[in-house]
C-alpha cells in the first residue's frame, strides 16, 4: 500500500506502480484534509479524505467545494468521478 503522502499525490499510473508529484508531495504532503481544500487542492484533499475513510473529511472537501459557487454541487459521490480518486492497491511508486 502506498503512503499517505505518496497517494495524495498520485497524478496516474504506469502499470502497477502509481507516478507521484514529488514536488507537491514535498511541499503539502504534511498538510491535513481541511488545510487542503482551504488552498484550494481539492483533488489532493479528496484523495486525503479516501485514504483516511473518514466520512466527515469527505463531506468537509465537499463543503468547501461546493462552497465557491460551481453549479450543480456536487456530492461525495460525484467527487471520486470528478477527480478521478479511488483507491488502488499498488505497493510500488515512482517520483517526478
Amino acid at each position: 500500500m502506498l503512503s499517505r503522502e505518496d497517494f495524495i499525490f498520485t497524478i496516474g499510473y504506469d502499470g502497477p506502480v502509481a507516478v507521484v508529484d514529488n514536488h507537491a508531495k514535498r511541499k503539502y504532503g504534511k498538510l491535513g484534509t481541511a488545510e487542503l481544500a482551504e488552498k484550494g487542492f481539492f483533488r489532493a484533499a479528496y484523495s486525503s479524505a479516501r485514504f483516511s475513510g473518514n466520512s466527515q473529511e469527505l463531506e468537509l472537501v465537499a463543503k468547501a467545494y461546493n462552497s465557491l459557487g460551481m453549479h450543480p454541487p456536487v456530492d461525495i459521490i460525484a467527487m471520486e468521478r470528478l477527480f478521478g480518486v479511488s483507491l488502488v492497491d499498488v505497493k510500488r511508486s515512482i517520483s517526478l
